[in-house]
């Protein structure tokens, strides 16, 4: 064989060995076989130039003993964001927990609490009942960023995890990934969907929509390390818990009132 011809058959062999390497490499570290670490929002994408994220960290307070199961946020969130009508796509949701006396959890959620809840759904007698909405909780330390293999899902300066839509090749990896089970896969543009804390209002100074519509404020929106803030004197004067502690997520939705049978 030529040198030449070896020379080329070498050098098809390193490429081959590479694109193999790096897409291992994707599966192990994701994002590695592309280059990706974390994706920013385009200058402007979201906001004007008066708008300035550096300034903002945001954060959910849900006082637990307030939600009294209306389904109001759930539905002003679905009009709101354009979610799917369909059952099981949710970007926020209402859980209603039934303790019987002998100690038996019972849950349930039709629609999403959207339609609110109907009759008993234990024949134990009840020790106690509530309400709990769910959302995206917005991680300091968010699973569904790390696994991401192309940078769609990303944080914000002002700490919002959202994804793009154009960058989102639909691998479902941020869905597993999320310990809260909070995304879900758009059944039209097959890409990931999730609580965004309506960016798109809040970057205008609005309150997410679910938050607006709540005839008991039992969501309150604010910001983090402001004292003035709502959030930040929710925090002060009531028994904070989040979701799944021990999965150092360091999520920034708090609950008030949260019983330990929550999951």
């Amino acid at each position: 064989m030529k040198k030449r011809d070896e020379e080329a058959v070498n050098k098809g062999r390193r490429g081959f060995c590479k694109f193999v390497l790096l897409g291992t490499c994707s599966l192990i570290i994701p994002g590695a076989a592309f280059g990706v670490t974390q994706k920013k929002p385009a200058a402007g994408a979201w906001y004007g130039t008066t708008y300035k994220p550096t300034e903002h960290l945001y954060g959910m307070g849900i006082q637990v003993d307030r939600c009294i199961g209306c389904g109001r946020c759930v539905d002003a969130c679905k009009k709101e964001n354009n979610v799917p009508d369909e059952p099981f796509y949710f970007r926020t949701w209402v859980e209603r927990y039934v303790i019987a006396e002998d100690g038996e959890v019972t849950v349930d959620s039709p629609n999403g609490g959207r339609d609110g809840f109907k009759g008993p759904i234990s024949e134990k007698r009840v020790l106690k009942s509530f309400f709990v909405p769910k959302i995206c909780n917005q991680c300091e330390k968010p699973p569904c960023v790390q696994v991401c293999p192309v940078g769609a899902t990303y944080k914000t300066q002002d700490g919002v995890i959202l994804v793009d839509p154009e960058w989102c090749v639909g691998c479902r990896y941020c869905i597993q990934a999320c310990p809260y089970g909070m995304r879900f896969l758009h059944p039209k543009t097959r890409t990931a969907e999730k609580c965004t804390f309506c960016y798109h209002r809040i970057v205008k100074g609005l309150n997410p929509a679910c938050v607006e519509v709540c005839p008991t404020q039992a969501r309150v929106f604010g910001e983090l390390g402001k004292i003035a803030s709502p959030l930040s004197r929710f925090r002060r004067v009531n028994k904070i818990s989040v979701l799944k502690p021990h999965l150092n997520t360091e999520p920034k939705v708090f609950y008030a009132d949260l019983d330990m049978e929550v999951r």
